[in-house]
């Protein structure tokens, strides 16, 4: 496995557990890197890295890790995910993406289809958008009385402190697009044939709720940006410099639980291959 020198520095991006968070005070759009160019090449060997050790991670299987991706409507959940595994085959790497709940969901706590989706042990697995709906836009559309979502932070982060305690790594992200950036991106999937199918009606109405979603938004990070489990806020205006930052802070971390792959249980000597 090659070892990349860090880029970027991933405390750098993240909300530190305990302080009062103010979207405003994070750009959307930050320069990291000298070009497009710069950041597209640093995203490819990142994901040469990352391929490397999710191999040795599967291989281990003793530690499994939890990406959780979370922004609004053109953020780049799906470019986000493309770009920090296009090198990593689909073996241990699965994305579960959280939609309305089915009727049998309902029937059950909020976090029962959450705890379902989590990795096992040597495997990655990615939420396109999570939980945290649940305090998002089950908050700001009312779908659920103030009340019992005030108790979801507290549950919210001691489910994530029992996932950490048992070997999964959590990974958490909120993608910060601006207002305007979410505009031209909307405007794409009405004019480019291959985003039409992405283009849905309902997400101007979330739009003209941008307020209430990033106060929404606030309070999230500040309830549950954890020691066990911090959000990461990446500027998203730049769809290369954006999968850039979080491809090197997936890198690291991976990096850093320092998967190996296990001992030989056998020699050439003890068979014989003909």
């Amino acid at each position: 496995m090659s070892a990349l020198r860090p880029a970027l520095i991933s405390t750098d991006f993240i909300a530190k557990p305990g302080e009062t968070c103010t979207l405003a005070a994070y750009p959307a759009r930050q320069k990291h890197f000298r070009s497009k160019k710069t950041a597209q090449n640093r995203i490819k060997k990142e994901a040469e890295t990352i391929s490397d050790l999710s191999h040795a991670l599967y291989a281990q299987a003793t530690q499994s890790v939890l990406i959780v991706l979370q922004g609004m409507d053109t953020s780049g959940k799906d470019g986000t995910i493309g770009a920090m595994f296009s090198r990593t085959p689909p073996l241990n790497v699965r994305v579960e993406a959280f939609k309305k709940p089915s009727k049998d969901e309902l029937a059950h706590d909020y976090l029962w289809r959450v705890h379902k989706a989590c990795p096992p042990k040597g495997n990655i697995t990615i939420f396109n958008r999570s939980h945290y709906e649940d305090v998002l836009v089950v908050k700001v559309r009312k779908f659920a009385p103030e009340s019992a979502i005030e108790q979801r932070y507290d549950q919210i982060n001691a489910f994530e402190k029992h996932l950490s305690q048992n070997g999964t790594k959590i990974l958490k992200f909120m993608l910060n697009v601006s207002k305007d950036q979410q505009a031209i991106r909307l405007r794409e999937r009405l004019v480019e044939p291959h985003k039409f199918w992405k283009f849905n009606p309902a997400d101007l109405e979330d739009r003209q709720l941008w307020p209430e979603f990033m106060g929404a938004y606030e309070t999230m990070i500040e309830r549950t940006s954890t020691l066990h489990a911090p959000w990461h806020i990446i500027p998203s205006d730049s769809r290369s410099t954006r999968g850039a930052i979080v491809s090197s802070i997936v890198r690291q971390a991976l990096q850093d639980m320092a998967p190996t792959y296990p001992a030989a249980a056998f020699g050439p000597d003890d068979f014989l291959i003909e």
